[in-house]
């Protein structure tokens, strides 16, 4: 029950993170470069994904994880 929050603000930031891999992939794309920004914002998603998968799912651990992307 404690993860729900961290699946609703997820479920958002999931949606953010597919729009910013198609920006960045125009930017790869352009440039050659992954843009920093877009990045560690999908990165961070990603993190942020994985410890709630590990709280929540696989009971790795009993720390609550954080609402951030760091």
């Amino acid at each position: 029950f404690l993860a729900i929050p961290h699946f609703i603000v997820l479920a958002f930031l999931a949606v953010g993170s597919v729009f910013a891999a198609m920006i960045a992939w125009f930017a790869i794309l352009f440039t050659g470069q992954y843009p920093r920004s877009l990045f560690d914002y999908v990165v961070g998603v990603m993190r942020w994904g994985l410890r709630v998968s590990a709280y929540a799912y696989l009971l790795v651990t009993d720390q609550y994880p954080p609402f951030s992307l760091k």
